[in-house]
């Protein structure tokens, strides 16, 4: 026989069923033992009755989370006990046999319950058992469903996914690299990507004039909330394309995702709010736009923040990029930039992509000449053999002839913070890191053997 899942059995009254699965509780009523058994499919009722003796004593002894089989027959439940909230609530399952395939431990916390209030470092030592609570397989589940949402949107356009790749060059993209030590080369180092910037612009170069992929990006900045060492970044590109065209095709997207999975949008088209205004009326460049209303219907309230100042200055004085130094200025300010004056004045081609109070996505209109992105370099203060050490295969690339090209980087986490309603980032990641910087389970970073360190070339302090 094979197996069926829970959620299957609504349709099959009547019919002998083969059930696989987690017990997730378990209640002892006399001559009957009840439990309610869990696969990913949602979770149902199993009675077990004396006219099925040894499944009925097998019953008895089962703990929560032991993993079974159970053969059984469908029944419908009389109209007084049906439970309509429940994906099988309007069925029963009588056990005609039992198979008990592993017998768990006492878990560490109750798994069919909220997991909320456990102490985290306890929930991410054993995420294992987090991830079969109700919340996490919600979670990860809408995440799965809005990336297949966005994958269909975008084949739809034309785009082809590509990957790329996790050891690269250290580069000034705004946050500390995590640095990977070379055994081929003794004192040289790659980098992990804080994003596929680089790599994106360097295929549109090569002909692949709509990209995207699902990246996983690394960066060395302090944990918070919403922020973690490693998250997952929907990365878009497109060749031939100006401001509006960018900001068009993701708004689609993300509306038509959103939309199928039930969710309701505030404002289409997005509100596009300056940086200067939003600093004005909100005092930040990511706002909430939610009435109380909205936030207790779960509405989405999206908005374009546009028109970012191009550079700031450090405390030393000198300047930097605000977002991105691949950006483009503003046409009008193109010669600005390239004349190395007005530099305060300098408006980019960036924008970022806010919803409920959240920044959830960033791009821009990239520098596609030589001159312009050399010209950006500059104004930081780079000189012309740092210009080389750091984009020189840049800045060669674009010599040979490249389209105007934009693109953005939507973070996976933030959306579904978004849709979920969640406020830490590990409600909506598998493995996430503890606030203290350390992996789920795996409890890494962790010393490694000294013959190891050897041949890398490092040595302990």
């Amino acid at each position: 026989m094979q197996r069926t899942w829970i959620k299957d059995t609504v349709g099959q009254i009547g019919q002998e069923v083969l059930l696989q699965g987690w017990v997730h509780r378990r209640r002892n009523m006399g001559k009957m033992v009840f439990i309610d058994l869990r696969d990913q499919s949602g979770t149902c009722q199993v009675v077990f009755l004396t006219n099925h003796a040894e499944a009925l004593a097998a019953a008895g002894g089962l703990g929560h989370e032991d993993v079974v089989t159970i053969t059984g027959q469908v029944n419908a439940r009389p109209a007084k006990q049906v439970k309509a909230d429940q994906v099988c609530g309007s069925v029963e399952i009588e056990a005609l046999d039992l198979s008990i395939l592993t017998k768990a431990a006492v878990p560490p916390f109750e798994v069919n319950k909220d997991t909320l209030a456990v102490e985290e470092d306890l929930r991410l030592k054993y995420r294992y058992l987090d991830l079969r609570t109700d919340r996490m397989q919600r979670n990860l589940r809408l995440r799965s469903a809005y990336i297949q949402k966005c994958r269909e949107f975008l084949y739809q356009h034309d785009f082809t996914e590509i990957e790329t790749p996790l050891l690269t060059k250290s580069t000034p993209e705004g946050s500390r690299d995590f640095l990977v030590p070379s055994r081929k080369h003794p004192g040289s180092f790659y980098a992990l990507p804080q994003s596929p910037q680089q790599y994106k612009q360097l295929l549109v170069g090569g002909g692949f004039e709509r990209y995207f992929q699902l990246a996983r990006c690394v960066r060395d900045e302090d944990l918070r909330a919403d922020r973690g060492y490693e998250h997952t970044q929907l990365d878009i590109e497109l060749a031939f394309v100006e401001y509006n065209d960018v900001l068009n095709l993701v708004e689609g997207m993300v509306t038509q995702a959103a939309e199928a999975l039930g969710f309701t949008i505030k404002q289409k088209p997005f509100p596009r709010v300056t940086y200067e205004e939003a600093m004005q009326t909100y005092g930040a460049d990511k706002f909430d736009l939610r009435t109380d209303e909205d936030k207790a219907k779960g509405v989405l309230a999206f908005a374009w923040v546009v028109e970012f100042p191009f550079f700031e200055k450090t405390d030393d004085g000198k300047w930097t990029f605000t977002h991105n130094p691949f950006s483009m200025p503003k046409p009008e300010h193109l010669e600005w930039l390239l004349a190395g004056k007005n530099i305060d004045q300098i408006v980019t081609q960036q924008y970022d992509l806010v919803c409920n109070g959240h920044e959830t996505g960033g791009g821009s209109i990239r520098a596609h000449r030589p001159d312009i992105l050399k010209a950006t370099y500059q104004v930081m203060g780079y000189t012309d053999q740092e210009i080389t050490d750091s984009i020189g295969h840049m800045l060669e690339a674009f010599s040979y002839g490249f389209p105007p090209h934009g693109g953005i980087g939507m973070g996976i986490e933030r959306m579904l913070m978004n849709l979920t309603g969640e406020q830490y980032l590990r409600e909506v990641q598998a493995f996430p890191m503890t606030t203290h910087g350390r992996t789920a389970v795996m409890d890494a970073p962790g010393p490694v053997p000294t013959n190891q360190l050897t041949e890398l070339g490092i040595k302990k302090l």
